[in-house]
């Protein structure tokens, strides 16, 4: 924290050195506001430790966060959350803490994350939230496959955030997209295990902005349990999804590869059988391949009270055990041209 403070109060660009080995932090809030420099360097060759006992940062929401900073980057190392112990009571019983997230940027802009490794976070490993021009390249994220909340990489109310070249495993999304993002890019990404990249989940609020002008492509999934998701909460909200792109993409033994599921109600509760407010508009699929592991490999399941319109698939082959998938719409509208498999029910 005292490096923090030298480098905030520099007036010329400044570098954090974090030299090789293991080191263990409680829990660290880096705040930029007062901070004079407008480039500080986190240079990591080391592996920075949680506490293995959850119970430790039990009342924290976050375990290292950075908060109003401006021109920020972090190059390389190794992030550990150590979880393993949370995610067992978890999975045993209900009387364990949420959990923290692993790197949050909040409030911050022209950030650089680059070869940076996240490993076992109790929650999302690495969280992006308001914040404008940031880019993660080269980066890598790990946790099992059936670790609970273990999203790779949550965008929210952010702009121009690019996600490159990347290697992300999880035990829920490998990228998850919230509410308020516009202006993001991602590419060439391998993600697997996990949930696959979801635009979502996203009208939960009444008043909600909405999700804009995103790309996503040159993508591989490998035994995901979606590859391209959108879901809504199926209840009122004045929330939108418009302008997507998802483009090169392959799958390998995905269970729903290509997926809008504006009914996304779990366990059935906080939805009064209400149809999603979401209006979902001009989502484009091109060149998308490979294998699902179940019949229905495209399912458009859009909302009753404003039907998604403007989908447009183009050269999609997905089969299902050497046969051709199956593909089902519910109130969608749109067009598919080029190679067809499974055939449209657009």
């Amino acid at each position: 924290m005292s490096a923090w403070d030298a480098a905030c109060a520099s007036t010329s660009p400044s570098t954090i050195y974090v030299p090789q080995g293991s080191y263990l932090l409680k829990n660290a809030y880096f705040q930029g506001q007062k901070c004079k420099s407008k480039s500080i360097t986190l240079r990591i060759d080391g592996t920075i430790l949680a506490p293995s006992d959850y119970n430790i940062n039990r009342n924290e929401e976050n375990w290292i966060k950075f908060e109003q900073v401006n021109g920020v980057s972090i190059y390389g190392g190794t992030l550990d959350g150590q979880a393993t112990s949370l995610w067992a009571c978890k999975t045993s019983s209900n009387n364990c803490p949420q959990g923290t997230m692993g790197l949050t940027f909040s409030n911050s802009s022209n950030i650089n994350i680059i070869g940076l490794t996240s490993q076992n976070s109790q929650m999302f490993h690495i969280l992006v939230d308001n914040c404008d021009n940031v880019k993660l390249q080269r980066v890598k994220v790990s946790a099992p496959g059936n670790s609970p909340n273990t999203d790779g990489i949550h965008v929210q109310y952010s702009s121009r955030v690019t996600i490159m070249n990347s290697r992300i495993g999880t035990g829920d999304d490998c990228i998850s997209i919230g509410p308020g993002t516009s202006n993001l890019w991602i590419e060439n990404i391998a993600c697997g295990p996990g949930h696959g990249i979801s635009i979502g989940s996203l009208g939960w609020e009444v008043q909600e902005p909405g999700v804009q002008n995103v790309t996503v492509k040159t993508v591989t999934f490998t035994g995901t349990q979606n590859g391209l998701r959108v879901k809504t909460w199926a209840r009122t909200s004045n929330g939108f999804v418009k302008d997507i792109l998802f483009q090169h993409i392959v799958m390998t033994n995905v269970q729903n590869p290509i997926i809008i599921d504006q009914n996304y109600c779990p366990n059935n509760e906080n939805c009064p059988h209400q149809g999603s407010g979401v209006k979902i508009s001009d989502i484009k699929y091109r060149d998308i391949r490979g294998t699902s592991a179940t019949e229905v490999a495209v399912k458009f399941d859009c909302s009753k009270k404003y039907p998604c319109s403007g989908i447009s698939l183009e050269d999609v082959n997905l089969s299902y055990k050497n046969q051709p998938a199956e593909a089902s719409c519910a109130n969608a509208g749109g067009r598919a041209s080029g190679f067809e498999k499974p055939n449209s029910c657009l």
